[in-house]
């Protein structure tokens, strides 16, 4: 939210790992389905049962999609393990069934090629970008306390990225998933933004002036980084090069201005401020120049914003609602927003999927918090892991 907690102050170095390979798209081309106002019938056949389950798993969070017998099912997908690490894709439609399309997928292993797979599926039947062979990079506390993890989207394999044994929050990929920021309290006992390189195995100090640094986000293309700092007395918005060099201030306020977020073409920030007194959403040019209020008009507190990566008439935020938070959508081109949840307590910390489409939230309830994917055209809403994990918030995603 907007402001940050009391720090916790210790001192242990970094554990490094290496990066994941930042995932490729696929060139799908003739497409045989059309996502609509309905949902997509398919059936998952063959595989072996992980295999089955994991796409299964798949189809059954998107929201597009409903997970049927092959007799109901207007696309049949069949995914088998070809080798150790590709898997060979089918689909087949029509009564009697016939073959439209098959293609031999290739991943890091098996389990990748698999989710590699299920996106082509969903690109052939639908026309929509997939996204399940994508990454997260969230903050995960175990036995209490919160380290910097990443994980595939369904939390079968999770990794820890940093062993600071203090405060972290904010995680934010850089584009092509081989650099993340994040905001720790390990090394001065105040919030410092840090960048983890994976593929170097170093991690960098970004921002460490005195108060607070938090909030750094890569621009779309990584050459730079937008954050808060509040080394003047308050909290403004700045942007820097991609290594935290030729830093240039865009706000000059008294109040608190925080979360900073990019249009997808990286010309705009969105942000939140309280320079009326209560959080609301404002943009300013990348370049600096006059904040201009979003005109959510939904609730008198909002914070959180971010910028849709596809259509950037988009923002989701967090909204406050009937004495609790949810995830709010402003739309620019109706100049209105809705309110996208329902769920008990709080639903904060939206981060996009790069189909533009889908969601990853950080669920408030019962003094726990667990990651969910919401689907923000059909409203569905999935948990991505077990609560025996333990808590897991603020995510970030990169395909």
């Amino acid at each position: 939210m907007l402001f940050i907690k009391n720090p916790i102050t210790y001192l242990f170095s970094l554990f490094l790992l290496l990066s994941l390979d930042a995932a490729s798209e696929f060139d799908v081309g003739p497409v045989y389905g059309q996502a609509g106002s309905g949902q997509i019938s398919v059936a998952l056949v063959g595989g072996n049962d992980p295999l089955a389950k994991l796409s299964q798993r798949a189809f059954g969070a998107h929201g597009a999609y409903a997970v049927t017998s092959p007799a109901k099912a207007d696309f049949v997908i069949k995914i088998e393990g070809a080798n150790g690490s590709s898997a060979l894709l089918t689909i087949s439609s029509g009564q009697p069934l016939r073959e439209q399309f098959r293609q031999t997928v290739s991943g890091r292993d098996l389990q990748d090629a698999v989710l590699r797979a299920c996106d082509l599926a969903v690109q052939k039947t639908s026309g929509l970008r997939g996204f399940f062979a994508g990454k997260l990079a969230f903050v995960g506390k175990q036995r209490g306390l919160t380290e910097i993890y990443t994980s595939d989207l369904f939390f079968n394999r999770v990794r820890p990225l940093t062993a600071d044994r203090a405060h972290v929050t904010g995680p934010s990929w850089s584009p092509e998933g081989t650099k993340l920021l994040y905001t720790t309290y390990f090394q001065s006992g105040f919030p410092d933004i840090y960048m983890i390189d994976l593929a170097a195995g170093r991690k960098l100090p970004i921002a460490t002036f005195k108060g607070t640094n938090a909030g750094g986000d890569f621009s779309p293309d990584g050459s730079r980084i937008a954050m808060a700092i509040s080394g003047t007395g308050n909290s403004e918005i700045y942007v820097s090069s991609s290594l935290g060099k030729n830093m240039r201030r865009l706000t000059t306020n008294k109040s608190l201005e925080t979360s900073p977020s990019w249009s997808p073409d990286g010309s705009r920030l969105v942000f939140t401020s309280d320079i009326r007194g209560k959080p609301q959403l404002y943009e300013i040019s990348a370049n600096g120049g006059p904040m201009r209020s979003i005109p959510t008009n939904v609730s008198s507190y909002c914070s959180e914003p971010v910028w849709n990566p596809v259509k950037a008439n988009l923002i989701a935020f967090t909204a406050a609602v009937g004495g609790g938070f949810q995830i709010a959508l402003y739309d620019a081109s109706k100049r209105k927003s809705e309110v996208l949840t329902s769920v008990r307590d709080a639903a904060v910390e939206p981060a996009w999927m790069s189909d533009g489409r889908h969601l990853v939230f950080t669920q408030r309830q019962n003094g726990r918090q667990r990651l969910m994917l919401l689907d923000s055209e059909s409203g569905k809403i999935s948990p991505l892991h077990n609560p025996s994990f333990g808590d897991a918030s603020s995510a970030s995603f990169v395909y």
